[in-house]
Formats: structure tokens, C-alpha cells, sequence
């Protein structure tokens, strides 16, 4: 039977052979979660808190959509983004997603998640875009015994059903484009975390991730933009994120920004807290040269930052 494109049904007929589902076994316990082929050669771009359990003696085995297996290793990870990439071996015929455009997403534009949630492997769910650059913590891991760091991020926020195992899994647009990696879910109780979901799951862009993956391909590790500041949520004389630090020599200090100033505005999005700024910041690259958005004073000011790098 043909299947009309942009149909869900045809989305999850073209990407379910590029969708993985990735079992964890350590001393510590075992879980489990998703991940989605970037290259025919084997690698495979998951959540850092999906596999983080194997880093020391722990081992990873992959079930691809058509019932094949096979042991992965770690090429790299990076627990600031919550992004890793692993590698299978001695399987052929693998097949690799098409890299899509997170930039180019509008709020309610359709999307499909597909993973293994509670380890039901291929699960398709679908949705839409409900918002853009939402500041969410992810990194909470699928498994027992874990000791996550937790990264703030700017999400793509999707009502596609989202549970504990889709973790790691493609969120795609309806030409089956990778668009965004799965990574947390809303917790009545306690934010991101490990309930059901309620409409409200979240998903790291893939023009973010597609960097931090090529990084770790190439080198097993990640850097990411570095502000050089400390902040708390500020509620006067307007929303956004109130500097209480700002350690010298660094690219805050240099664009003159000083304790005491409230930043507004980061590289056209804007801030309404200490987390919007972080998740902004940890957004960008090494180099990049941003404008931010400042209240000194009850005066607005705009200053071009060049961001630094959070490598040790």
C-alpha cells in the first residue's frame, strides 16, 4: 500500500529502520533508552544520560527496528549537553536519518517522536511544536543508580507523547528530517524527571546537536560558549537574569558587563531568568559573537559578546 507523504504513518515507515533501541548493563543496574543511526557506518547519536552506567565496566546492546543486534562502544559523550554518540559493529545495510533543520520549526508545526518507552520498541507518537528555546533540565537518567549531571538546555517543547525510554529517540517533521533528540519530560511533581507523560516533553535541536555530535566524533569530547557570569532570577525593574558574578578576564567582563545588571536579551531570544541565560549560553559556540541585551540602571543597553569556551 502507498502511503501519502507527509502522513504520519508515512514518516514512521521512512524513519523506523534508523531508530535504535539501546539496553544498558552495569554493576550499578541496568536501563534503557533509545537512539537514532547519523551514519551508515555504524554511529549513533543517543542521550548522554542513556548510557552513562556503561562508562566504567558497563556494556551496551543495540536492537535496530528489524530485530538485529549487536554490542556498541562509546566514541564520546558529553554530559553538558546530555548528548553522546555510540558505535556498533559488524552489522551492514544500516540506515542512516536525514538531518533536518531545527532553525526552520514553527510553533505548531506537526512533529513525530519514535523510541522505546518503557521499552516498547518503535512506539510512533505524534504532536506538535507547542514552543521553542524552552529552557528545560535534562539529564535525569532512565536507570537506577545513575549520577547524572544535569544540563540546561533550550528545548524544542513538543505535546508528542514522550515517556521514560524514548530518551536518546528522534524527534522528526513530517518529511521524516531529524529535527530533535528526546530528552526529558515534565513531572507534575518535580520538573523534568521520570512520570508519565502529561503533554509535555522536551527535545534538544538538532542544529545544536549535530555540532556537539560532530565534536565528539572527532575528538570524544565537547566545548560550548562560555559567558563568564553567575545569575538569579530577576523580577525588577524587568524580567530576566540578574548578574551576582562576573569573573574577570572574562567575555561578560570584557563587553562590560558589571554585577548588578540584568540581561534581557541574548543573540535575539529573549530572557526571563538565570536559566534562559544558561540554557542560551550553553546554546552557542565557542567564538560566537552574540548580542546581548542589558538593564543598567533602568536604562537598556546592547553590547556584541564573544563568547568564550568552557574547555578546562
Amino acid at each position: 500500500m502507498s502511503l501519502p507523504d507527509g502522513s504520519v504513518a508515512k514518516v514512521a515507515d521512512t524513519v523506523l529502520p534508523s531508530v535504535v533501541s539501546i539496553e544498558v548493563r552495569s554493576s550499578r543496574g541496568g536501563g534503557s533508552g533509545s537512539g537514532v543511526i547519523i551514519d551508515p557506518v555504524g554511529l549513533i547519536l543517543t542521550n548522554n544520560h542513556v548510557i552513562e552506567q556503561a562508562v566504567n565496566n558497563g556494556a551496551l546492546r543495540v536492537t535496530l527496528n528489524d530485530g538485529r543486534t549487536a554490542e556498541a562502544t562509546i566514541v564520546g559523550r558529553d554530559a553538558g549537553s546530555d548528548l553522546a554518540v555510540i558505535k556498533v559493529e559488524g552489522l551492514s545495510n544500516l540506515a542512516a536519518i536525514q538531518i533536518g533543520s531545527s532553525g526552520s520549526l514553527s510553533v505548531g508545526e506537526t512533529v513525530v517522536a519514535i523510541g522505546s518507552p518503557l521499552g516498547l520498541s518503535g512506539t510512533v507518537t505524534s504532536g506538535i511544536v507547542s514552543a521553542l528555546n524552552r529552557p528545560v533540565q535534562t539529564g535525569a537518567s532512565d536507570g537506577p543508580g545513575a549520577d547524572s549531571e544535569l544540563a540546561t538546555l533550550n528545548a524544542i517543547q513538543t505535546d508528542a507523547a514522550i515517556n521514560p525510554g524514548n530518551s536518546g529517540g528522534p524527534l522528526v517533521d513530517l518529511a521524516g528530517r531529524l529535527v530533535g533528540i528526546n530528552s526529558a519530560i515534565a513531572n507534575l511533581s518535580r520538573g523534568s524527571g521520570q512520570a508519565g507523560s502529561i503533554g509535555l516533553g522536551f527535545a534538544i535541536p538538532i542544529d545544536q546537536a549535530a555540532k556537539v555530535a560532530d565534536q565528539l566524533i572527532k575528538t570524544g569530547k565537547a566545548e560550548h560558549g562560555r559567558l563568564g557570569v553567575t545569575a538569579e532570577n530577576a523580577t525588577t525593574p524587568a524580567l530576566g537574569a540578574a548578574l551576582v558574578e562576573v569573573s574577570p578576564d572574562s567575555p561578560a567582563s570584557a563587553a562590560g558587563l558589571t554585577v548588578g545588571d540584568v540581561v534581557t536579551g541574548f543573540a535575539q531570544q529573549r530572557i526571563d531568568g538565570a536559566d534562559a541565560l544558561v540554557a542560551a549560553v550553553r546554546s552557542s559556540q565557542p567564538g560566537d559573537k552574540v548580542e546581548l541585551t542589558y538593564s543598567r540602571g533602568g536604562t537598556s543597553k546592547t553590547v556584541t559578546v564573544t563568547l568564550g569556551s568552557d574547555a578546562p
